[in-house]
């Protein structure tokens, strides 16, 4: 009897053993889905919802000065068609890194990143948002921070010609010693009292929770919204993560 009873505890513990394994495995998958799934719906959001912003704030000023200036109406169409190409361009870079075993890997020479801010701020200006961009020295950034500084530049300067209704917008990148500071200030109307953030700002929050940083946004101290970032530069700087150029 002695000896069943020890056979039977011997079984019993090896089989919710197993059981426990294979929910551990199963939520270790679960985790892994879901996380896919955040970082798939933060890239299309980023790149699907600022471009198509852009273009509506471009075709709705192109509509209203065609009968007035179709020369500047003429521009402002082919500004439209550039974004369109350029939003084709980055889509497919999205795929790729999408179908990507490695979130980090090689990204084509073009990518956006802090050295195409400039182009940002451009196409910014052209849809009605005057954008100002100061980046400071020193900021050779690993690849993956690289990005995910743009996409919070862009987020935000998104936000501020669809919801703000701003007429401009000051961006500042720095190093304050092993920490980057992105800073998105716009001179729009502000949050509204009991205002909730958007899918945007909570991305915004998700990619920087990622780097184990911090973001505050809300009311700027002269008027308008102010996005504030700040990222560790020393926990995603590893020896095998050449600096983004």
């Amino acid at each position: 009897m002695l000896v069943w009873l020890a056979m039977w505890s011997v079984g019993y513990a090896m089989a919710r053993r197993r059981e426990e394994q294979q929910t551990a495995r199963r939520l270790i998958q679960e985790r892994a889905v879901a996380g896919e799934r955040a970082r798939i719906a933060r890239e299309l959001h980023d790149l699907v919802g600022h471009t198509v912003n852009l273009m509506l704030m471009q075709a709705g000023a192109g509509r209203r000065v065609l009968d007035k200036d179709p020369a500047k109406a003429r521009g402002l169409l082919s500004d439209l068609e550039r974004a369109g190409r350029d939003a084709l361009t980055e889509l497919d870079r999205v795929l790729g890194v999408l179908r990507s075993d490695d979130p980090d890997g090689d990204r084509p020479a073009d990518a956006s990143g802090v050295a195409t801010l400039p182009d940002l701020a451009q196409r910014m200006s052209q849809a009605g948002l005057r954008v100002t961009v100061q980046v400071g020295a020193g900021l050779d950034l690993p690849r993956s921070l690289d990005l995910t500084a743009y996409r919070i530049v862009q987020e935000s300067l998104t936000n501020a010609l669809k919801h703000a209704d701003a007429s401009g917008a000051d961006v500042t990148l720095r190093r304050d010693g092993q920490w980057l500071e992105v800073v998105i200030r716009d001179d729009g109307r502000g949050p509204v009292v009991g205002y909730r953030p958007g899918r945007g700002l909570l991305g915004i929050r998700e990619r920087v929770a990622l780097f184990e940083g911090t973001v505050t946004y809300g009311p700027a101290g002269r008027g308008g919204f102010q996005v504030h970032a700040r990222l560790p530069l020393t926990s995603v700087t590893t020896a095998a993560e050449e600096p983004a150029r």
